[in-house]
């Protein structure tokens, strides 16, 4: 069993950059899985982990676990309050807008945990911005086009809704690539087939928070995993500009 990527690790808290595929903890949506972040961390470092929020199964990325009680409390109240700066990476089909703001509330069920249970689903405020860093046209007729596009992109959530960047981008007809639930078929078994990538191409790479401990800002940085920079390197991106200035630079870009 390979030992997890510990981005950061002090007295209060540790870092890991998650692998996609990997819970963060046992849920009843995925019961056949035996290997969970919160497990394969405690036996990693020798002792107890709180996760202070989730990331999805098939999404990578920067995920915090406090090494107390009362930090996992100051983290998740940190996370629910909207205090923790988020970026993602996320390769999208299409040319989507260089710059948008997405206000769209999300359809949550009251209770997800429970698929059997007849309850009356729920919306939730979610907000979402999005920023076009590089877009590439591949001379591949995957769908109705004799081309195909796609657009690289940083997204930051202003809300923590339960697959909120997916549903997000499948509202705006950007589906992200990968995507089993809300993306496009066709491109996804292109990805799989042509290009040799088989996950959801969705990666927190950076967080900004309060240290539990010491009240001081914290900022976190991770390379969208190994996977993800093989796929991006391989096409001959066009880097966008917004008002003059280059995208923003990039962990392993």
């Amino acid at each position: 069993m390979s030992p997890l990527d510990i981005v950061y690790q002090d007295d209060s808290l540790v870092v890991i950059n998650k692998p996609p595929g990997l819970l963060v903890h046992r849920s009843p949506i995925d019961r056949h899985e035996t290997r969970f972040a919160v497990q394969v961390l405690r036996q990693q470092i020798g002792q107890r982990v709180w996760p202070a929020h989730r990331l999805d199964k098939p999404t990578s990325g920067l995920l915090v676990f406090a090494l107390s009680a009362e930090g996992a409390q100051n983290l998740s109240t940190q996370f629910a309050g909207r205090t923790v700066d988020k970026r993602y990476l996320a390769l999208l089909r299409g040319y989507c807008p260089l710059q948008l703001a997405i206000d769209h509330p999300v359809k949550i069920p009251v209770d997800d945990c429970d698929p059997g249970r007849r309850l009356k689903a729920q919306y939730l405020s979610a907000q979402t911005s999005l920023q076009r860093l590089a877009r590439v046209e591949l001379p591949a007729h995957v769908d109705r086009y004799p081309t195909s596009r796609y657009s690289l992109v940083e997204l930051q959530p202003s809300t923590g809704r339960r697959h909120q960047l997916r549903r997000h981008m499948k509202h705006i007809s950007h589906p992200i690539l990968g995507d089993a639930n809300y993306g496009k078929s066709r491109h996804n078994r292109f990805l799989a087939d042509q290009l040799g990538c088989r996950r959801l191409m969705l990666a927190c790479i950076g967080l900004t928070l309060t240290h539990p401990a010491t009240g001081q800002p914290l900022t976190l940085q991770s390379s969208p995993g190994a996977d993800f920079l093989r796929l991006a390197r391989l096409l001959d991106w066009r880097w966008d500009t917004v008002d003059g200035a280059s995208a923003l630079p990039l962990p392993g870009f």
